[in-house]
């Protein structure tokens, strides 16, 4: 028997993205990302970056550092091969600039010298120090495993706890010391060299490949 003059409502959207967002997914990108991105870790490479070019805009880095990623999710992949750059080569890459980042660090020496103070906000903070090569290829290499609303949650989350650490950096300066900075950095010059050396070794046989 049809029926007729009978209207089915549609569901409403709210419907289609509670079947999309799933919390444990938002909550492991998350904790991936805070991970890669290790924020708590880059206070000292915030601090000595400050304290040689100047007033850092905390808003202006969080802000390039968030459009960079959640475009890179979308686009980054297209970008590189336009470019005739493959991922393993954009990664040696990042991982150059953290290399001579922790030496600055380590031996404290200046080897990144700005002429444009505000633009510090964008390279290195905004790039390669929070949406660096290990953060952008992580965000592609995640892109099978979770859905894409999950990860742009997990890149805001993240954002929001980028922005309170760049606009607190004088506050736990304040409460560290001058000398616990100094030991800090030291520590996360050491952390971060070994990371560069991570990312340029597995990534360089790819490359040569």
């Amino acid at each position: 028997m049809a029926i007729t003059g009978t209207k089915v409502a549609a569901p409403p959207a709210t419907h289609y993205l509670c079947g999309i967002v799933n919390f444990s997914e938002i909550l492991s990108v998350t904790m991936v990302l805070f991970a890669v991105i290790d924020i708590i870790g880059s206070i000292p490479v915030v601090i000595s970056l400050r304290n040689n070019v100047g007033h850092i805009q905390s808003e202006k880095a969080t802000l390039a550092a968030t459009v960079i990623m959640i475009l890179f999710l979308f686009v980054g992949e297209g970008i590189l091969k336009l470019f005739g750059v493959d991922v393993a080569s954009f990664a040696v890459a990042g991982s150059l600039v953290l290399f001579f980042l922790a030496l600055e660090m380590i031996l404290g020496v200046r080897i990144y010298k700005e002429a444009e103070p505000e633009s510090a906000s964008i390279v290195p903070i905004a790039f390669p120090l929070i949406a660096g090569a290990g953060t952008l290829t992580t965000l592609v290499s995640i892109r099978s495993e979770y859905e894409t609303i999950n990860i742009i949650a997990g890149i805001l989350i993240n954002a929001v706890l980028v922005y309170i650490v760049l606009k607190n950096t004088r506050r736990l300066e304040h409460v560290l010391g001058k000398n616990g900075i100094n030991v800090l950095r030291k520590v996360f010059g050491i952390i971060l060299l070994a990371i560069s050396v991570k990312l340029f070794t597995s990534n360089l046989p790819t490359l040569l490949s």
